[in-house]
């Protein structure tokens, strides 16, 4: 079979991987928050102390939509929203401090969206603060954020990076003006350099662009020149996404149609080239969608072999537990997973009667264990080996009875008790950990759940 013919064959939907199980194989009819407060507990005593903790923050709120996004957002021009949503976040944070017997010590901490930028310097500065007021701060840790270059201050970069935060993500996706009004994204590269360069001078050491291939009347110039603005630029990392075209989930994508994608041969093409350019002006693939330069952190952990992924996507950062503070936000205590609720007004009603928000979750059993940790060898490090005591287990061996149709393929060497993914197969990760996932193959899904991989 070609190269073409084997694209063909695994452009199929997969899931990303952030987790292991993925949420819609989460067993969350049984859940019950006191089994994620117990896990919680476990995990804190059992890791704070020698690795700390991450926490993700989820500001949902966004000024306009991005017809791309598939975030949970909330659409405001009101930003009279800002302090009471703060409030109930620093709530909820009080509902888990209430659970330690220790200071948490803080390893990580992300702003996710929406839009962090929307709100108003002073205001992170109130939520940041009163985040860090009962903790500690960890001697190695990683406080970043995302950003939209339209509307990040001066104020902004200043004030976040005394409370802590070196890094930041800005959102670009594409600078052709015809994509941009498709997505309703809309920044010039004059504001990108302007942030970029404000935030240098700020003591931000690693910037990251997010850009996307795939998009509607996305062309192969207009991602060139992109990436040669880029370049210029030249930010420490690069997130190389495909766009993820799920309708279904998220209605703002219906503002186009699949007669303005890029079929799934000129996709491939697109990412190709992005692929090429970006390593042809030094920078390292890492992972999957990844590319950095050679002195950033997240290269020198996947060096290392301590490269890390989470719901926050790949981090050079460990914690064994995660708290997602926010609307929608999952958390991760290595043996449980919890998500919140998904509305602004339940979530803001749950905390202030104070319960914790969540609404689903899974307590990982052995196999689920075993499995996640195969996954996450196979996502951060291309690599993964097993013992024979593992090989016994019946959901492992079938995924490895499995994993023989990608060695015929090309995608993976296959000897005794190991596993390594081939170059040609690094483009396949996502098939790879399919493989193993015991879950999905136990009970296939009856709709598509998940985006294509390409």
């Amino acid at each position: 079979m070609n190269t073409t013919d084997l694209k063909q064959k695994y452009h199929i939907a997969a899931p990303r991987y952030t987790s292991y199980p993925t949420v819609p194989y989460w067993n969350d009819a049984d859940f019950k928050v006191t089994e994620w407060m117990r896990a919680v507990v476990h995990s804190f005593e059992d890791s704070n102390a020698s690795e700390g903790i991450s926490l993700y923050i989820h500001l949902p709120f966004c000024e306009s939509l991005c017809t791309y996004c598939g975030c949970n957002t909330r659409i405001t021009k009101n930003h009279g929203v800002e302090k009471p949503y703060i409030d109930t976040l620093l709530k909820e944070w009080k509902l888990y401090l209430s659970l330690f017997t220790s200071k948490p010590v803080i390893r990580e901490l992300h702003l996710g969206g929406g839009t962090p930028t929307f709100f108003d310097p002073e205001n992170l500065e109130l939520l940041i603060s009163g985040i860090l007021k009962e903790a500690v701060v960890h001697k190695d840790a990683a406080f970043s954020f995302e950003a939209h270059p339209a509307n990040t201050t001066a104020a902004h970069l200043i004030s976040l990076n005394k409370l802590g935060f070196s890094r930041l993500s800005l959102g670009i996706q594409d600078f052709d003006p015809r994509v941009q009004l498709i997505i309703n994204r809309v920044q010039t590269v004059a504001q990108v350099a302007e942030v970029s360069a404000l935030a240098r001078q700020n003591g931000y050491h690693s910037i990251n662009y997010d850009l996307i291939y795939g998009l509607p009347h996305q062309t192969f110039s207009g991602l060139a020149d992109t990436i040669a603005e880029v370049l210029k630029l030249k930010p420490d990392r690069i997130a190389f996404y495909s766009y993820a075209h799920v309708p279904w989930v998220k209605p703002g994508q219906c503002r186009y149609t699949e007669n303005d994608l890029p079929s799934a041969a000129s996709k491939e093409k697109l990412y190709k080239l992005g692929r090429k350019l970006l390593k042809e002006a030094g920078y390292i693939e890492i992972g999957m969608d990844h590319f950095t330069l050679s002195t950033d952190s997240l290269y020198q952990a996947e060096k290392r072999g301590t490269l890390h992924r989470n719901f926050m996507g790949y981090t050079d950062q460990y914690s064994r537990l995660m708290i997602g503070l926010g609307v929608s936000a999952i958390s991760d205590s290595w043996n449980a997973f919890a998500q919140n609720v998904k509305t602004l007004e339940t979530y803001t009603e749950m905390v202030n009667q104070g319960e914790f928000p969540v609404f689903k979750g899974h307590i990982l059993t052995e196999t689920d264990l075993l499995i996640r940790k195969h996954i996450l060898n196979i996502m951060c490090r291309g690599y993964t080996s097993w013992t024979l005591a593992e090989e016994k287990n019946e959901a492992l061996a079938e995924g490895l009875m499995r994993m023989r149709w990608l060695a015929q393929d090309g995608l993976v060497y296959l000897s005794a008790g190991e596993m390594r993914v081939t170059g040609f197969g690094k483009r396949f990760l996502r098939n790879i950990c399919m493989m193993l996932d015991a879950r999905l193959w136990d009970k296939q899904p009856e709709k598509q759940v998940f985006s294509m991989a390409d």
